[in-house]
């Protein structure tokens, strides 16, 4: 799912590594009326609180999980809960498997400019000093230095800062994902995987974006450490509890606090970035759902929660093309 500005889109340790990501919430800094306002719009959501939901068409039956794709020791109690479907599946469908993730580390080991930029200007070059200083700080608390920040790809660096500080150590140090903890699941059991779309798939659509619009997209990761903690906080535990129409809803007040900012940029850029990270990624999976559907009696697909949500959401394209939704209780 997004974390904060980016779904994500794009990552169990023991549970000591996780004090410094607890704390208190974005929501707690919410007036009376802005928490209605946000439970009014998420409320109207097609499927927007669930994690589990089962599709059923005839004899064929999808179950679909909303992941995370950081770490966190509950990771465990949801993992546990839904082994006996893993080991159980003919096929499991993800974001991306190990295969894709070899493929993408060989890819930029031979080809830098997939997520550095080589040639031109680099990013200070592209942006005011304030901004660029408010970014270079926020790369530094991810434990990335400034040289390396400066020479990012918009999308990369994006990504980059869509990571907590808090859990970076945990991160770099091999934490993984209620996604790759899938995997090491299908792994052990001999289960099938097969990804959802090439692991190109980010970098080819930023690709499409003009530079000036990353750049808005970029700037919306300009948070301050303590909106950054809460927000974090609030993103996992809305996730946790299966609130994922909020947590999406979420990221977007979180750019109220970011000094500066054009509300109308925001929007686009907002606009923008569900664009690509979910809606046109979800398009291009159905097909891929649908064949693997009529060949798999009993097929998982798992995918980061944001994409399960909305009317442009996995669940609802699925319920369009005929399948029965219903939540799963694992």
């Amino acid at each position: 799912m997004r974390v904060y500005a980016f779904a994500a889109a794009l990552l169990l340790a023991p549970q000591a590594l996780f004090a410094a990501c607890v704390g208190p919430s974005l929501l707690d800094r919410l007036s009376d009326a802005e928490r209605a306002a946000l439970d009014a719009t998420t409320a109207a959501v097609p499927f927007g609180d669930g994690l589990f939901w089962t599709a059923t068409k005839e004899d064929h039956q999808i179950t679909v999980i909303g992941t995370m794709h950081l770490p966190d020791p509950r990771h465990s109690a949801i993992l546990t809960a839904i082994d006996p479907v893993l080991t159980g599946a003919d096929l499991i469908l993800l974001e991306m498997t190990p295969q894709e993730e070899r493929e993408m580390q060989e890819a930029i080991a031979s080809d830098t400019s997939l997520v550095f930029i080589d040639e031109g200007p680099s990013l200070p070059d592209q942006l005011d000093k304030a901004t660029w200083d408010a970014l270079a700080a926020a790369a530094r608390d991810r434990q990335m230095p400034s040289f390396l920040a400066a020479k990012s790809q918009p999308w990369f660096l994006m990504a980059s800062l869509s990571l907590p500080p808090c859990a970076m150590d945990d991160l770099l140090g091999g934490a993984r994902g209620l996604d790759q903890q899938i995997m090491d699941v299908a792994e052990g059991a001999g289960v099938p995987m097969q990804a959802l779309e090439p692991w190109s798939t980010l970098p080819t659509l930023f690709a499409e974006v003009p530079l000036s619009d990353q750049i808005d997209m970029l700037r919306l990761s300009i948070l301050g450490p303590d909106i950054q903690a809460e927000a974090f906080v609030a993103m996992l535990d809305g996730y946790f509890a299966g609130q994922i129409a909020q947590v999406w809803a979420m990221s977007e007040l979180a750019a109220n606090y970011i000094d500066d900012i054009d509300p109308a940029a925001t929007e686009a850029a907002f606009a923008l970035t569900e664009t690509l990270m979910l809606d046109r990624r979800n398009a291009a999976w159905m097909p891929v759902i649908a064949q693997a559907s009529a060949t798999n009696d009993r097929l998982v697909v798992a995918a980061g929660a944001a994409h399960l949500i909305g009317e442009g959401g996995v669940l609802a394209r699925l319920q369009n093309d005929g399948w029965a939704i219903a939540p799963y209780l694992p």
